[in-house]
């Protein structure tokens, strides 16, 4: 994520850290790199001026040019003034009204079919609500078919008319059947063109005075950079949206869309997608997107996820085996489970502080667990609940069976001890220790 915009300003900046003495020549050049990375990042010449107009002058005005670690400051400033540029603080979505309404917008292929699915999801499972999703796309069947098929992976209903040709008539008894059903959110997907045209926007405008929204948010594909933002702008005003919403965030290097939009829409990000899976959508917090984009991870995002997936009773019933040591493979795929769930592999690692430059120009497969399923699912259940018992023919195999090397095989169970090693210092005084060394990292 925003790859080459963290490297570039990465440069800029090291300028800074570097030199034991700064002068407003230092701060001036700069700035004029960090502009530059802006632009490049597809991010409005206007904002790129008017933020390194405003870190410059908030770091001279700082004193940075006598402090004991100036380029520290500056880098604090920069983030500072990136996360008000993105917004400030996260905005969450407005669930007032019985039922919420919310009417989702957006151009074709800028993937507000499947964000929908993921809102109900999202609503479902962390907001404990009952939604509904309104297919109101009277233009594409297929349309009507794919937000069907994301229902159904979600396990939300979907209300639909094919015979009618009218959104406005389907929104209203969407919002009808959803009363009458118990269901206390309403989610409407509106038919979305390759371009901006005025018979979308009357229609659009049209569904949105019948049914008054609680909540009108904007999809956006942020791949699109420049484009992206113009289009919001178009949208807002017809329809004077409430919040953004940032899709394909994951294959987004660039990160133009993330940092101009809400400055030019004077609308917050609301969500992000960051990835294809129907729990791949985010919460938008601009402080934590600026520490990522300067490479310094999201941890607080990390824990989250890694909460949202914590089985207490799975975890009781590990930490007896451990102490019994009888933790075994199942447990390990049980763990690796859990860790898949979080979501997709190479955003996971950026959130580790310093680990998105490690990984540059490496390419992590989503499925970078598969090979080691493999290898688990070809084990007997007694291998797998008695790694001991897995000697040089058994490693044969399981190697074949697998499709797998002698090596990888042999390189699993060292993994395995490791990690077996490592949960039974935890459970002692050992977990204290670890902490400890982690803080001292820092």
């Amino acid at each position: 994520m925003f790859d080459n915009l963290s490297e570039k300003l990465d440069k800029a900046l090291h300028v800074l850290k570097g030199r034991g003495q700064i002068t407003e020549i230092n701060v001036a050049e700069t700035m004029k790199e960090i502009r530059r990375a802006l632009l490049d990042a597809d991010v409005n010449f206007k904002i790129a001026k008017e933020f390194t107009n405003k870190v410059k002058e908030k770091a001279l005005g700082q004193n940075v040019l006598t402090t004991l670690q100036p380029g520290q400051l500056m880098v604090k400033i920069v983030k500072d003034e990136l996360t008000q540029l993105m917004g400030g603080e996260a905005e969450e979505i407005d669930l007032s009204g019985n039922p919420t309404v919310v009417l989702m917008s957006g151009l074709q292929g800028s993937g507000k079919t499947t964000f929908s699915g993921k809102l109900a999801n999202y609503l479902k499972k962390k907001k404990n609500k009952k939604p509904l999703l309104v297919a109101c796309d009277v233009y594409r069947p297929a349309a009507i078919d794919q937000l069907h098929i994301v229902g159904e992976q979600v396990g939300v209903e979907v209300y639909s008319d094919r015979g009618n040709n009218d959104p406005v008539a389907i929104a209203k008894a969407g919002i009808k059947h959803a009363k009458e059903n118990g269901q206390n959110v309403v989610i409407i997907d509106t038919a979305g063109r390759l371009a901006v045209d005025e018979q979308m926007m009357t229609e659009i405008a049209n569904i949105h005075k019948a049914v008054e929204p609680q909540e009108t948010l904007f999809v956006v594909d942020a791949m699109t950079g420049q484009d992206a933002v113009n289009t919001a702008k178009a949208f807002n005003d017809v329809l004077n949206f409430d919040g953004v919403i940032l899709t394909k965030l994951d294959g987004d290097t660039r990160g133009g869309a993330a940092i101009s939009i809400k400055s030019v829409v004077d609308k917050p990000i609301k969500f992000i997608g960051t990835g294809e899976k129907m729990e791949a959508i985010d919460v938008f917090h601009p402080s934590r997107m600026a520490d990522r984009i300067l490479g310094m991870g999201d941890v607080v995002s990390l824990v989250e996820r890694a909460q949202e997936q914590f089985d207490e009773e799975q975890a009781r019933k590990i930490q007896k085996k451990i102490a019994k040591n009888r933790f075994g493979f199942d447990d390990f795929l049980s763990q690796i489970q859990q860790i898949k769930k979080m979501g997709n592999m190479k955003d996971l690692m950026g959130m580790i502080p310093g680990m998105g430059k490690a990984l540059k120009g490496i390419d992590i497969d989503d499925d970078a667990f598969k090979h080691i399923e493999a290898m688990i699912h070809s084990m007997t259940p007694d291998e797998r609940a008695n790694p001991s018992k897995l000697n040089s023919s058994r490693k044969k195999r399981i190697a074949a069976g697998s499709g797998r090397s002698i090596q990888e095989v042999n390189q699993l169970l060292k993994q395995f001890n490791q990690m077996s090693k490592m949960m039974k210092m935890m459970q002692g005084g050992g977990g204290k220790k670890m902490m400890q060394m982690m803080q001292n990292m820092r």
